[in-house]
């Protein structure tokens, strides 16, 4: 429906007296103070959400520091050792003529997890500001930094079966680093900072800068 300054205005769960269980789905009247289906305890929303995410959002940022710096795999040939982080790994890939490649790792290992920080930043930030983007936009680069969340441990796949696949003995064999651990803690902690975001908390936002 819209008023009479014809900016829209949207009918929320909490207006409506009514709380969706964060457990089953069950949506149910905002009274109860359990769900009737699986008794899990009901809240309207979750007051800590913001504490979380930024808890899990520095420590996401601590673990990609060292993820970018330290040596992502050790690569041993013929008694020869060497060591490569990601950045030196791109340049090295553009350096052969891999682009195409060195491209697809950049965009993965770089440009999604520092996408993934700052549209969570962003999400986080504008429950105590008002911002220019929609409420609906607002849920959807929510949305897809959830989906984005589950391909972001390509690197660590990777690196998990080179090391895997080549173990030749004293010919050649390939370690992962303190850099692929780094890595995958950066991408967990990411995501438990994502999913701590509650998502309800933007059409409250909206709401309050909207009156």
């Amino acid at each position: 429906m819209e008023n009479a300054g014809s900016a829209r205005t949207y009918l929320t769960a909490r207006d409506a007296g009514l709380v969706n269980c964060t457990t089953c789905g069950r949506v149910n009247p905002a009274c109860e103070p359990a769900c009737v289906r699986c008794c899990a305890a009901l809240a309207s929303r979750d007051t800590q959400s913001l504490q979380k995410v930024w808890a899990w959002w520095i420590a996401g940022i601590i673990a990609f520091v060292p993820a970018n710096v330290y040596p992502m795999l050790k690569t041993a040939t013929l008694g020869r050792e060497s060591e490569s982080t990601l950045l030196g790994g791109i340049l090295e890939l553009v350096h052969h003529g891999s682009i195409g490649i060195a491209f697809i790792v950049f965009f993965a290992s770089i440009v999604i997890p520092a996408s993934k920080f700052l549209a969570v930043a962003y999400l986080a930030l504008s429950i105590g500001k008002s911002s220019r983007i929609t409420a609906h936009r607002r849920h959807q680069i929510y949305e897809v930094v959830e989906f984005v969340g589950r391909w972001s441990m390509i690197d660590v796949f990777v690196v998990a079966i080179l090391t895997a696949l080549v173990q030749l003995g004293s010919a050649a064999s390939i370690h992962p680093g303190i850099a692929a651990v780094s890595f995958a803690l950066s991408v967990a902690f990411t995501m438990l900072s994502a999913q701590s975001f509650d998502a309800r908390l933007i059409w409250d936002a909206d709401k309050d800068h909207r009156t």
